[in-house]
């Protein structure tokens, strides 16, 4: 990576997903300066991954499956006048005093940067709800992104004989990815009951400009049924058992409310377990930033707030897409845009402004949108108190620091006063580790709230401090 520092933007933007390539696209054609910094290598962000270049695919891999993505995809690679910084973690965002401009600090190998802008877009999406189980830690245990990343980006299948399990629908797209790659798929297991008539009927109010994504998800199911994988309702892990690696899955059969029902666990011979129960909101940059947050656990976790421009609580700071709620990629492109236009109305030259109608326009969109999502986020949302009281004994609540369960339980014990997870996380060292709580702060708080007996948005979420990601000291030592 190959930066100046202190270069002077209009706009800068964290995150190439839909929200933030909408919002760069958008801001650059109404003459603002603005630069992109992603993790990854080429635009779409994880939904929109596709293929290396060098694997020569006509016409440059698999369309989106949204109707935008390929245009979005298109204009992205084509715009010369936006700053690409691809392969750069964005790890902090400071302001010097008496300074309107925000400072982001960018890292890339040894490589490091601070970049200036009068304006900061945060669209650094979500990640896979990390669950904590008996043998959650062993090779072969993966996200339901993590195995679609490989299998759409790489075109790598990463075992033979597969268990999918969760509550999110995107391991119906997973599996049916497995079986076309020539995958053997025991279960898909989905923790929530059968739906009934009446809550189908009721969703089809969504249905309305998503009939391709229905399809999509139409389809998948076939595919399952034409292969013989049984589709169960009210089932969910309980363990995964091996020597160096995952050789058996344990299931069982729960209630409506996620409760096991004993005596109906049951052994899967399997060398891969997919886990997709949800995603949490990435808003480690925008906490770091001192962006206020509310609990929101059907949304996402600790989700930023906003106000109908998509402005945080911090002067000069946006947030579009998934930290704000997690909706899926319509809403996020569309947020990713009115965000832009509010930017715009702000920095731009008057004639570059955009008008209060258009504006409207683009929030008309979103409330139609969020009738689909919502219907989605009620559909499948996970029992996440149920999920925590998986982890026993002692099975890893925190994989950086090799925190078990039994300690934490232990400690809330002998502390009955102690009321916020960074409480928790001084005695314990949950969250201390390299991903900075991203994989144990969910865990702990409900571990918190059930010893406890209070709701986990009066516990609190773990204080995110600069570098919210792992840069190296050579990056540091290079900023200037």
């Amino acid at each position: 990576m190959n930066i100046e520092n202190n270069q002077n933007y209009d706009l800068l933007v964290v995150g190439a997903g839909p929200a933030g390539l909408s919002a760069a696209l958008e801001a650059a054609g109404r003459g603002l300066k603005v630069a992109v910094i992603d993790e990854q290598h080429a635009p779409g962000g994880q939904i929109f991954r596709q293929p290396p270049d060098r694997f020569q695919l006509p016409d440059g891999g698999p369309a989106p499956a949204y109707p935008f993505g390929a245009e979005l995809l298109r204009r992205a690679r084509a715009d010369t006048r936006i700053a690409w910084h691809y392969g750069a973690t964005a790890w902090g965002v400071f302001r010097e005093p008496q300074q309107a401009r925000l400072r982001v600090g960018i890292g890339s190998g040894d490589a490091g940067a601070m970049l200036d802008g009068r304006a900061l877009l945060i669209a650094t999406g979500a990640y896979d709800l990390p669950v904590a189980f008996p043998g959650w830690t062993l090779p072969g245990v993966m996200s339901a992104g993590g195995v679609q990343t490989l299998l759409k980006s790489q075109f790598l299948r990463p075992g033979k004989r597969f268990v999918l399990a969760g509550s999110h629908p995107l391991l119906l797209l997973v599996a049916d990815l497995l079986l076309k790659s020539g995958a053997t798929v025991l279960e898909v297991a989905i923790a929530r009951p059968r739906p009934g008539l009446g809550e189908l009927l009721r969703g089809w109010r969504a249905l309305p400009g998503h009939l391709g994504l229905m399809l999509q998800a139409t389809r998948a199911v076939w595919n399952l049924k034409r292969h013989r994988v049984p589709l169960r309702f009210g089932s969910m892990i309980k363990a995964a058992s091996g020597g160096e690696a995952v050789e058996a899955v344990t299931m069982q059969d729960v209630d409506r409310s996620w409760q096991p029902l004993p005596g109906t666990e049951r052994r899967l011979e399997a060398d891969t377990l997919v886990v997709g129960y949800g995603l949490l909101a990435s808003t480690e940059l925008a906490r770091q930033a001192g962006c206020a947050v509310d609990y929101g656990p059907r949304e996402g976790g600790w989700i930023v707030r906003r106000d109908a421009t998509m402005r945080s609580s911090v002067d000069g700071i946006w947030v579009a897409g998934e930290p704000g709620g997690v909706g899926g990629a319509e809403l996020a492109h569309l947020e990713g845009r009115l965000a832009a236009l509010d930017v715009a109305r702000a920095l731009a030259a008057p004639a570059q402004r955009p008008a209060d109608a258009e504006l409207d326009g683009v929030r008309r969109a979103i409330r139609k949108a969020h009738r689909f999502s919502d219907v989605v986020l009620d559909f499948f949302a996970p029992d996440l108190a149920a999920l925590a009281r998986l982890a026993s004994g002692d099975t890893l609540v925190c994989r950086c620091e090799e925190v078990g369960a039994d300690e934490v339980r232990g400690f809330l014990r002998a502390n009955p006063h102690v009321s916020d997870v960074n409480s928790v996380k001084l005695a314990c060292r949950t969250g201390m580790g390299m991903c900075q709580g991203r994989y144990c702060q969910h865990t702990t708080a409900q571990l918190l709230s059930e010893a406890t007996g209070k709701p986990v948005e009066r516990l609190g979420h773990y204080t995110a401090r600069a570098p919210v990601k792992p840069v190296s000291v050579i990056a540091l030592a290079n900023l200037k």
